[in-house]
C-alpha cells in the first residue's frame, strides 16, 4: 500500500495545479484564500477533481471542491478521504 501524502506535500501539489489553470505561480496561491478568488470556475474545478482522482487513485466527489473552497480546507478534507481508503 503506497503511504499518505504529508499535507504540505498535497497543498504543494494543489498549489502547483491551480497556479497552472490560473496563470500564476505558485508561490502567489495561498492556502486560505478561497479558489474562487483566484478565479478558478467551475469548468477548472472539476478539471482539478479529476487530476486530483489521477493522482491520489480515487474517485472523488465532484462537490469535494465547493464544501471546502480553500487549499487548507480542501488539503484536510482529502487526507481524511485517503485515510479513510487506506
Amino acid at each position: 500500500m503506497p503511504s499518505l501524502p504529508s499535507a504540505d506535500a498535497l497543498s504543494s501539489w494543489l498549489s502547483s495545479r491551480i497556479a497552472t489553470y490560473v496563470q500564476r505561480r505558485p508561490e502567489d496561491i495561498r492556502a486560505d484564500v478561497p479558489l474562487a478568488d483566484y478565479g478558478l470556475d467551475s469548468v477548472y474545478a472539476l478539471t482539478l477533481a479529476g487530476d486530483l482522482e489521477d493522482h491520489l487513485g480515487l474517485t472523488l466527489d465532484p462537490t469535494l471542491m465547493w464544501d471546502h473552497p480553500t487549499i487548507a480546507g480542501l488539503t484536510q478534507a482529502l487526507l481524511q478521504v485517503l485515510t479513510s481508503a487506506a
